[in-house]
């Protein structure tokens, strides 16, 4: 089992832990707050379970149907995870105002101090164990999982001090108050991993700085006079790089092959933790111009 699969595994195993846990004290209490954390611990075993399954997925070798792999699988289930966490931040927002209509009254507040105690620690560990894996994969799933749980991190806390506030001013209003601002900062952080996942699935460029590097390389290259139509992406664990370069008209093809094997040697040092994948174009000339005219 790959460390990505590993972590979704422990992932889930821990959502099911603290939806046990917050679902039980959630409903016999009748705190908004603490009902908030166990219905976003349910979302995030579905996402879990979820992401298991792109990542298992997204691993499997290019074929005949999919030439360039299925990386794009993690992007996507980066999308669907912050819809669904958005949907589940709209949900606890209308809870909370409901429960302030309603002047619903929270009962055994010692005992739901004591869990939201116990998921604080559980979510602290998850998290740091998720950052260990996702800076070793560079796993798009693996960072949204671990933005998700960081955010629990902050609602557990949020509901925590609510809960003691409550008991200790009787306010119940409080508690509406905590879980309407544990769903705006949902609905934001969803918004992140939203973007992301979208920005792959459209194909977006790699860092500016590192395609700035990659020019770099290519201009320093001495036997190339020029180039064009460069074009770099990013899936899963994978940069991809199109580019043509400009070679005098009698250069040997030998060189030229060699010139570009330098170039894609530099450029694969610039990040190593991803694979690359690089189509060069020998050019004896620059026909960028005459393509240009040809699609126009």
């Amino acid at each position: 089992m790959t460390l990505q699969k590993k972590a979704t595994v422990v992932a889930s195993l821990t959502s099911t832990l603290l939806i046990v846990m917050k679902l039980t004290i959630g409903v016999l209490s009748g705190s908004v707050a603490v009902l908030a954390s166990a219905i976003d611990s349910v979302l995030d075993l579905i996402i879990s379970l979820f992401n298991f399954f792109a990542v298992t997925k997204s691993e499997q070798p290019a074929d005949s149907t999919f030439n360039y792999g299925r990386g794009k699988i993690e992007a996507l289930a980066a999308v669907i995870e912050g819809t669904i966490i958005t949907m589940s931040g709209i949900y606890i927002f209308y809870a909370a105002i409901k429960k302030y209509l309603d002047e619903e009254q929270t009962q055994m507040l010692g005992i739901s101090i004591v869990v939201m105690i116990i998921s604080l620690i559980i979510t602290i560990s998850l998290v740091t164990y998720l950052n260990m894996v996702a800076k070793k994969t560079n796993s798009l799933v693996i960072k949204s999982d671990a933005l998700h749980y960081k955010t629990d991190i902050y609602t557990n806390a949020a509901i925590l001090i609510s809960l003691v506030a409550v008991n200790l001013s009787g306010f119940e209003i409080i508690d509406s108050i905590v879980g309407a601002l544990i769903a705006i900062y949902i609905i934001y952080s969803a918004y992140e991993i939203i973007q992301e996942g979208v920005y792959v699935l459209l194909d977006g460029a790699l860092d500016e700085e590192l395609v700035l590097e990659i020019k770099n390389i290519i201009d320093s290259e001495k036997e190339v006079t020029g180039y064009h139509f460069l074009r770099t992406r990013h899936s899963a664990n994978t940069n991809f790089v199109d580019v043509h370069l400009v070679f005098t008209p009698d250069v040997l093809l030998l060189e030229a092959h060699r010139a570009s094997d330098r170039i894609e040697d530099k450029i694969k040092a610039l990040d190593k933790e991803n694979e690359w994948v690089m189509n060069i174009h020998l050019d004896p000339y620059d026909d960028s111009q005459i393509e240009e005219h040809h699609h126009a």
